[in-house]
């Protein structure tokens, strides 16, 4: 019979607990050489907008003649979401986006503010890993001032008010880092609140990631260029996404950070096949970069979803590597159906079976540490 060593009397005598102490090394080491259980410290959520099931499927069929090859679709937990808004419609990238950001379903357009009801401002994750001490960061091929980064740090009634969402980020503290489309956005303006503007590719691979600590990429003047038409002098996606792991890894306390693909939607608003599989390879490229540098962590949480799907796109098989499937397109608009989400990491393992899209914001909640260094809160 096993003896229970937590009821052990406290006047055992004292020459055998060097044996003990032995004995407790030999046949258990791991309860003394394991150190502290491992904490959450990063929680990294990439969205390819407007990237359903079929967009992924054709991404992997021209990238290497197979589906299920994408970078994302290695990772050990997956399931689907579903995504309609608050009023039951097919949604948009506001309302999807408050849902994953707050926990909240809201109306379309609205950008993490509680409407219906009382409109008020709904805590975003961005801003309660602020509130823990967290540093944070958005990056995105649309404008930085788009719905789906805006959900996370600002509170509009309407999308549209993009100059209200762009002087939010200025107004705050947060995010550290920010990359995208430099819409409605100054450099100087940039530079005034504290952050090093890079504005090019060239610039952004000479950033010192190492002390750099607040950045803002500001690239064109509008949406960076499709993939599929060349995005020189700015930089990729996945270049961004490398600069700012680097730079918010700086962070001891750990990091927030949303990477959007968003030019995969306008893609398929478009109805072009060759547009949205060259996004969404982009995208995996992205997501294989994240891949990357969490490698051997214990306390980081991958997120990889869509916020909806758009074009309600049909493949006609599966074409070979290199070629370009045959593509039967349902709508120029979103459709409600289900979308993807695959999981890596610390917590991953609540990604299962059909979610809901609120669903994504309890799962990266339940791993936010509670507290942490001095709160960075408005």
């Amino acid at each position: 019979m096993t003896e229970d060593w937590t009821r052990l009397p406290m006047n055992r005598p004292k020459s055998t607990i060097p044996v003990l102490f032995l004995l407790l090394l030999l046949l258990f080491p791991g309860l003394v050489m394991a150190g502290p259980p491992p904490q959450p410290r990063n929680i990294i959520l990439l969205i390819g907008d407007g990237m359903g099931f079929a967009q992924v499927a054709a991404a992997g069929s021209y990238l290497t003649g197979s589906a299920g090859s994408l970078s994302f679709e290695q990772l050990p937990y997956h399931g689907e979401v579903k995504t309609l808004d608050a009023d039951g419609r097919i949604t948009d990238s506001a309302a999807a986006g408050t849902a994953m950001a707050t926990g909240v379903k809201v109306s379309r357009g609205v950008v993490s503010r509680r409407i219906p009801g009382d409109g008020s401002a709904l805590p975003t994750i961005l801003e309660l890993a602020e509130e823990a001490g967290l540093s944070s960061g958005l990056v995105t091929t649309t404008t930085i001032s788009h719905a789906t980064p805006a959900v996370f740090a600002a509170h509009v009634v309407s999308r549209t008010e993009q100059l209200a969402i762009s002087n939010a980020y200025l107004a705050d503290k947060y995010p550290e880092v920010l990359m995208g489309g430099a819409l409605l956005v100054l450099p100087q303006v940039a530079r005034n609140a504290g952050y090093r503007v890079v504005k090019n590719a060239e610039e952004l691979d000479a950033l010192d990631t190492e002390t750099e600590n607040r950045v803002w990429g500001l690239f064109g003047m509008g949406y960076l260029p499709y993939e599929s038409e060349g995005v020189a002098p700015l930089p990729h996606l996945s270049q961004m996404t490398v600069a700012a792991l680097n730079i918010l890894d700086n962070d001891p306390e750990g990091f927030f950070l949303m990477v959007e693909g968003g030019r995969i939607d306008h893609a398929c608003h478009e109805k072009d096949i060759a547009k949205a599989i060259h996004e969404t390879v982009e995208f995996s490229r992205a997501v294989e970069a994240v891949m990357s540098w969490a490698a051997g962590r214990d306390d980081t949480l991958i997120l990889v979803t869509a916020d909806h799907e758009t074009g309600g796109l049909q493949l006609q098989g599966v074409a070979g590597r290199g070629e370009m499937p045959t593509a039967k397109w349902q709508t120029s608009e979103h459709t409600a159906q289900n979308v993807p989400v695959y999981a890596w990491g610390f917590g991953a393992a609540a990604v299962t079976g059909v979610l809901d899209n609120t669903d994504i914001f309890h799962i990266m909640r339940a791993v936010l540490p509670a507290s942490g260094a001095e709160g960075r809160g408005r």
